[in-house]
């Protein structure tokens, strides 16, 4: 194990800081307080100080945009149309030829691109049994969903998408990948995908929301047989939380369509029986855009260019090689997907887990009423994916089934997700490695009850009010 001296953290110690509310206290069970710790940035991350304080200016300046002539009507249009350029540039877009389509987030775009895909009775969408529900159930409402193969431990099986692509050759008019796996962490090699995808007819879609905030994404250009035709993320997930997402493409492919969403933005003449749509990417943003929303991305964008995803990524790495050591160390911890400390480069900063004899939602509630440890449990929007980890049988998940017929979740299999932000250092690694040794020893003092209709654990009296009175909320 390497030990965290032997790391030059500096830049990474530096960016620590500019972390909204990253040393807020929180109160635990015994009435004591703690610095609080995330370790579920794979939900949602903290805001960037520099992004908080660019939303407040903002706000003193903030009007509607395009076709206002105010001046803060001109100011606000042009950091929006700014922001689109910023996130072109990030991901190695042509802003000649490509374009970005603001969203609420990466659900959304990915909702977005479907229903305008031009799908014909007969064709497919391959993807693949690892996804998060967002990359899986958009696309069975307009086409039928292959679904590529797993390795035994969790990873994509790459011969087993090519295979599929190569029967199905013409009928599979895109494939659709994650990018990272927000539940093992494993990394899929998307430029690969993306080659065997056009040497079989078809375009890819990426869902980088997992991905985009631990590594670069470079869509490479559009002459390259390893290009990628579209990429989603969210800004929640790469700290900008102020709810937008962004849809990259082709303007052409976006031109030709008719946008799912109608309404203001999205013409430029109307009459009481025609409509003669904008261009993309304004075609496809109907109503009022989220220009905070936009504004606060592009300042993230900004802070992790100075930064550089390669010092990201070096960090993570070493967090995770660290995290990996800790955790498989504990009696009666299960660690699930990649645990060989030698391949951390290959996988995102995410370790599911599970703890023997002790359900995932106990082990969460403990972790935060007792020890101000935030992580995330359950199946993480990848049902499919975290019950053949676990390997539930079909027969199992029947019966869990019935139970949530009858609104008992009480008892429904899960995991428990550690997922590391930029900003997470060998301290926070530290607090959740000694919380999990001791609640493997039994070393807890709270009486948790489980509510059925949720499957949440609490402690026994809690009251969420005298929480959100702590925090003057």
């Amino acid at each position: 194990m390497i030990s965290p001296a032997s790391v030059h953290e500096k830049p990474m110690e530096n960016l620590r800081s500019q972390i909204v509310g990253v040393n807020q206290s929180v109160p635990l069970l015994d009435q004591s307080l703690v610095t609080y710790v995330n370790l579920d940035n794979a939900a949602s991350t903290p805001a960037f100080q520099r992004v908080q304080d660019k939303v407040d200016d903002m706000m003193t300046w903030y009007s509607s945009v395009h076709r206002g002539s105010g001046m803060k009507s001109l100011v606000s249009t042009h950091l929006y149309d700014e922001a689109r350029e910023v996130v072109l540039k990030f991901v190695g877009a042509d802003p000649a030829t490509q374009c970005v389509i603001f969203t609420k987030n990466t659900s959304e775009s990915i909702n977005r691109l479907a229903a305008i895909y031009p799908f014909q009775p007969g064709d497919m969408v391959l993807t693949t049994q690892m996804e998060h529900h967002s990359n899986d159930l958009p696309w069975r409402a307009h086409a039928r969903v292959l679904y590529a193969g797993l390795n035994p431990d969790g990873s994509l099986d790459l011969n087993d998408l090519a295979d599929k692509l190569k029967a199905h050759a013409g009928q599979i008019k895109l494939v659709a990948v994650t990018g990272a796996s927000n539940v093992s962490g494993f990394i899929n090699p998307i430029h690969e995908i993306a080659e065997l995808a056009h040497r079989y007819g078809a375009r890819i879609f990426v869902d980088c929301a997992q991905l985009f905030p631990h590594r670069a994404v470079d869509m490479e250009p559009e002459t390259s047989p390893r290009h990628l035709d579209f990429i989603a993320f969210s800004a929640h997930k790469v700290y900008a939380p102020f709810g937008t997402g962004a849809l990259v493409g082709p303007t052409a492919f976006f031109d030709q369509f008719e946008p799912d969403h109608r309404g203001g933005g999205t013409i430029e003449i109307v009459t009481l029986d025609s409509v003669m749509w904008t261009e993309a990417p304004e075609r496809h943003e109907a109503g009022s855009p989220n220009v905070i929303g936009a504004v606060a991305l592009a300042e993230s964008l900004r802070v992790l260019s100075e930064v550089g995803m390669d010092a990201v990524a070096a960090h993570e790495a070493e967090l995770t090689r660290y995290a990996l050591g800790k955790f498989s160390a504990i009696p009666g911890l299960r660690l699930y997907g990649s645990t060989d400390p030698a391949h951390v480069t290959e996988r995102v900063g995410v370790i599911p887990l599970e703890m023997e004899n002790l359900s995932h939602g106990k082990v969460a509630a403990i972790l935060s009423f007792e020890g101000g440890v935030g992580v995330r449990d359950g199946c993480f929007c990848a049902h499919p994916y975290v019950l053949r980890l676990m390997h539930i049988t079909e027969e199992e998940f029947r019966a869990h089934q019935e139970r949530v017929r009858h609104h008992d979740r009480s008892d429904l299999p899960g995991l428990v997700r550690v997922s590391f932000g930029c900003y997470n250092d060998f301290s926070d690694v530290d607090r959740a490695a000694e919380m999990f040794e001791r609640i493997t020893r039994g070393d807890y003092r709270g009486k948790y009850v489980v509510d059925k209709a949720h499957g949440t654990y609490f402690p026994q009296g809690f009251d969420p009010r005298t929480v959100c009175e702590f925090c003057g909320l």
